[in-house]
């Protein structure tokens, strides 16, 4: 059975989720020597980033569609969190995680453990991690730990967070408005 929220609890949680992402980030470099990969402004980058985008939403929907596992635990996900919430609260379902998740785990996790295979690796499975809902929907978390390498591999490759950060910001608004679109018209 799954538990029941609404739209002011999911807004709340996305807004508290974020600020102790952020948080976490800020203590991590204070107490520690890594610096942070960059962000900087270049349309190239934003364009790899709204290209990665629309890959990683096409790959999405395909796996979506042949995969049970992975369905079953979107679907549990999505309605747990874009149900309650109407069409402009996906404006934060995009930004709020987007923005404070690659920042910990692109923006500073991944320069701590190396800019290497080694980093990739172990930062994607701790974003993987993070959305573990629980042990049934397991797929879910392979699936985040498959993106968490493609986003973190695209900041090695590229030395600027802002690659990752707008795959993750559209790539959650695609996601979104689609499922919601879908349990409209069901």
């Amino acid at each position: 059975m799954q538990p029941t929220t609404n739209r002011s609890q999911i807004l709340l949680l996305l807004g508290v989720t974020a600020i102790v992402l952020m948080v976490v980030s800020q203590v991590w470099l204070r107490v520690s020597s890594v610096v942070m990969l960059k962000l900087t402004w270049n349309t190239s980058d934003f364009l790899l980033g709204l290209a990665l985008a629309l890959t990683v939403s096409i790959a999405s929907s395909f796996v979506y569609r042949v995969w049970n596992p992975y369905r079953e635990s979107a679907n549990y996900y999505l309605d747990l969190i874009l149900n309650p919430l109407v069409l402009p609260d996906l404006i934060w379902v995009g930004l709020l995680p987007g923005l404070s998740e690659e920042l910990l785990f692109r923006g500073v996790m991944l320069p701590e453990f190396g800019l290497d295979w080694g980093g990739i690796l172990l930062s994607s499975l701790c974003f993987g991690a993070l959305h573990m809902t629980n042990w049934q929907h397991w797929a879910y978390v392979v699936w985040a730990t498959l993106i968490g390498t493609v986003f973190a591999w695209s900041a090695v490759v590229t030395g600027n967070l802002l690659v990752p950060i707008v795959a993750h910001v559209l790539t959650n608004w695609i996601s979104a408005i689609v499922w919601k679109t879908r349990q409209s018209s069901v």
